[in-house]
């Protein structure tokens, strides 16, 4: 099956200010759509920000009302320590975050991001959306509480929201603060010459597909219906292998340092796409190592003064 085409559309993107939603918006405004991004700042920034969107600043645990034809919703708290510490916050944030999306624009189609990797738990094998759903953290259950209330709006109203759950996405603009972004993490502290840090063996194995990627695969679900859809490669990576990828397209020689495991962290995570490559004409397209490059050009471009 080939993506579905369509016109330019009003797209509502909540998060736009963040790592894949101003990737998302910058696609957007590139098909000619008119976007309007939807942001608190709490971690997206507004360099990131493209000129061409409405700007409408907004915390999502509130109510709040825009026009749209399709509202990509990317709006999250997506730190799995911080769910550890402060899980109401964190429902706050993506649960009731996520039924305001919901009631924002009526008759829109809201696109979710979801997480596979919070999600399923451990994964012996890659993941199909048929797997058990054993999130091991506060962010993973509230996640599967996001995609139940697609699914739920989906029986009442006869709607077709489509949940998309994420590998462990990277790439340009992504935040080294945040734990989720290990690729950011270890470029960001090569780039300065800081000492990197893997917790455990560095033997946990992941899923990372290249924002990219994922940019196509919200493009690719807009106006159709079904899912939940993995967006991943199928393929595991282990952080040391990771870490490695990085020294290599850094040029740096210097080996990590190893602290204690993590309470949260699952030790294998990895999505079969096969689903959305099916019924959404979707499949990763950026390898690892080229992503990687991408990723290390733009760090060094954001590090020059």
């Amino acid at each position: 099956m080939t993506p579905l085409m369509y016109g330019a559309v009003r797209a509502v993107v909540t998060g736009g200010a963040g790592f894949i939603g101003s990737n998302l918006v910058d696609a957007l405004l590139a098909r000619g759509d008119e976007v309007t991004v939807v942001d608190n700042f709490a971690s997206g920034k507004r360099e990131n920000v493209n000129r061409e969107a409405k700007l409408l600043e907004r915390d999502i645990r509130e109510p709040f009302a825009a026009e749209a034809d399709v509202v990509f919703h990317l709006a999250a708290q997506a730190d799995v320590q911080t769910s550890m510490k402060r899980p109401e916050y964190d429902a706050a944030v993506n649960v009731v975050g996520t039924v305001n999306v919901l009631q924002a624009a009526p008759g829109a189609q809201v696109i979710f991001a979801s997480s596979g990797g919070a999600g399923y738990g451990e994964c012996p094998e890659p993941a199909d959306e048929e797997a058990p759903f054993l999130p091991l953290s506060p962010y993973g259950i509230a996640k599967k509480c996001g995609e139940e209330y697609l699914a739920g709006w989906n029986r009442i109203h006869s709607t077709s929201h489509v949940s998309l759950r994420f590998g462990n996405v990277f790439g340009e603009r992504q935040d080294s603060g945040l734990e989720g972004g290990v690729v950011a993490i270890f470029l960001e502290r090569m780039a300065r010459g800081d000492e990197t840090v893997i917790y455990g063996d560095g033997e946990q194995r992941r899923d990372f597909v290249y924002v990219g990627d994922v940019v196509d695969a919200l493009l690719a679900a807009v106006g159709r219906s079904g899912g939940p859809y993995n967006v991943g490669t199928g393929i595991a990576t282990s952080v040391n292998e990771l870490h490695a990828a990085c020294r290599r397209v850094a040029g740096v020689s210097e080996e990590p340092r190893h602290e204690a495991a993590r309470l949260g962290d699952v030790l294998r995570s990895v999505l079969d796409p096969a689903r959305a490559e099916r019924e959404l004409g979707w499949h990763a397209r950026v390898s690892l190592d080229d992503g990687l490059v991408r990723t290390w050009a733009w760090t060094k471009e954001a590090r020059t003064p």
